[in-house]
């Protein structure tokens, strides 16, 4: 097999326009490559110009260029770590604020002394602290009077009801028996 110098130049020819269109393909997804992740990386107009450009014009040596001075994080890796730290912070603080003035209160106060605002309740059964809008003491388990109770027939609800009237003594008249005798 003889090899035509016209073939030969053909074929190198080919090959070489294979190369270059392989090496502008390369230069140009690196561009891209380049321009969307220092996009995810920065805010900073003229830092992600800057970018672009040493890729564009340094090619190879500037992609290594640009893996050597891009930020390590992505701005979504930021947030996520700031995001962490102020959780962190707001657990390590955890004090409590007034709703009415917006001041730190402590755990044990039952109301604000700088606004006078009801912060917690006692319970009536076991004497623990209890948020405001809790219904049942989470300590004790009874509910807190004057809540609805559900599922209850009239028949519990007296019953209940005789159970926490103390009984009156016969002998002595109870503060809602009124004497409207009149003395002459």
């Amino acid at each position: 097999m003889t090899l035509d110098p016209s073939s030969l130049s053909n074929l190198v020819l080919i090959g070489t326009a294979f190369a270059a269109a392989f090496t502008a393909a390369l230069w140009l997804s690196l561009i891209i490559w380049t321009f969307r992740d220092i996009r995810r990386r920065a805010r900073d107009p003229l830092m992600r110009i800057l970018a672009i450009l040493i890729v564009a014009v340094l090619f190879l040596p500037g992609i290594l260029i640009y893996l050597i001075i891009r930020p390590p994080r992505t701005l979504e890796e930021e947030y996520q770590q700031t995001l962490e730290e102020e959780a962190l912070l707001q657990t390590i603080e955890d004090n409590a604020l007034c709703p009415g003035c917006g001041r730190h209160v402590d755990g044990e106060w039952i109301i604000c002394p700088n606004c006078n605002t009801k912060l917690r309740k006692n319970c009536h059964h076991c004497g623990r602290l209890m948020e405001l809008a809790w219904n049942l003491c989470p300590f004790c388990g009874t509910p807190a009077p004057g809540m609805r109770r559900e599922n209850l027939s009239m028949d519990d609800a007296l019953r209940v009801l005789a159970q926490d009237t103390p009984p009156d003594n016969e002998g002595e008249s109870s503060s809602d028996d009124t004497d409207f005798s009149l003395e002459s």
